[in-house]
Order: C-alpha cells, then structure tokens, then sequence
C-alpha cells in the first residue's frame, strides 16, 4: 500500500468553479508546463538541477502521478459541464491530506513562475493574467483551508470579498 493511499482523507467542496475561468487557466498553465519543460531540460543537459523550470516540471509530474486517482471524477465532471456549456459546476474531491501541503506549494511555486515570466528571463509566455491568478489562488486555497477545517467559500463569494480585475 503507497504511502499516499494510506493517509487520512479529507473532503474538499468546490463551489460554483467557473467552467470558462478554468479553461482560461489551464490553457495558460498548459503553455507555460509546455515551455518550462523544454526550458528544464536544457537546464539538466547543462546540469543544473534546481533551476525553477527544473523544480516546476518536477513538482508537477510529482502531483500528476500522486494524486491523478483521486482526480479523474471530477476531471470528467468538469469536462462535460464545459462541453454542455455550463458557466458553473460543483465538485467534491475526496483527496489525501496532503494534498493541502501540495495545493500550496503549487500556489508559491506558480506565483514564482508568475514573477519569472515578468522579468522575462527564458519564457516567451507572459505571466499569468490577474483575473487567472485570483482564480488560482482561491481554487488552489480551497484545498489548504478545508483540508485545515475550514468551510468551502464558493468562487462567487470570494470574488466579490477580493479584487478581481
């Protein structure tokens, strides 16, 4: 039994996730994994192991294959609310604890990719889009907060109470 399926389990409600705001998202995320992956491997043929691109691509393939069990319900519920046009969805993630230390770690890592693109040292993509990162941040927190025993905030709600260009 992996260590991963062996942890207590929490439950995490996510309210009212807009269908249009996550695909924005992840085009976006998806174009800068794309770029930091050939960038990373440049970086390990040069040898340099701990650059961002390297600890991005690691971290990523780290949670891909940790947690992609616990995920792949709701990535079918999201899917076909996309495809029936449904500008909102619930989903109910019943995932490790860990996945809060996870979720946060992504959080501080993307905010750092964020700050790379600004400077514009080795990417052609542009930083994340304010209204993407607030969307991060509150998806992103609604795994830390619950995991630590708070309740689900719905999108709705947290985007009114947070400035969202």
């Amino acid at each position: 039994m992996s260590a991963v399926s062996s942890e207590e389990l929490v439950t995490v409600h996510i309210l009212g996730l807009p269908t249009r705001l996550q695909s924005e998202a992840q085009q976006h995320i998806d174009e800068i994994t794309r770029e930091l992956m050939l960038v990373a491997e440049q970086m390990r043929q040069k040898g340099d192991a701990e650059g961002l691109p390297v600890r991005f691509v690691e971290l990523v393939s780290s949670l891909s294959g940790r947690y992609a069990m616990f995920t792949a319900e709701q990535e079918a519920q999201l899917t076909a609310a996309i495809a029936a046009g449904d500008p909102t969805v619930d989903l109910t993630y019943t995932v490790p604890a860990s996945a809060a230390a996870a979720a946060g770690e992504l959080g501080r890592i993307l905010d750092e990719v964020d700050e790379f693109c600004r400077q514009g040292r080795l990417l052609l993509t542009l930083a994340t889009p304010a209204p993407l990162v607030a969307f991060r941040r509150w998806f992103l927190d609604q795994f830390v907060d619950q995991a630590a025993g708070a309740p689900p905030v719905a999108w709705a709600d947290y985007s009114q109470q947070t400035t969202v260009p």
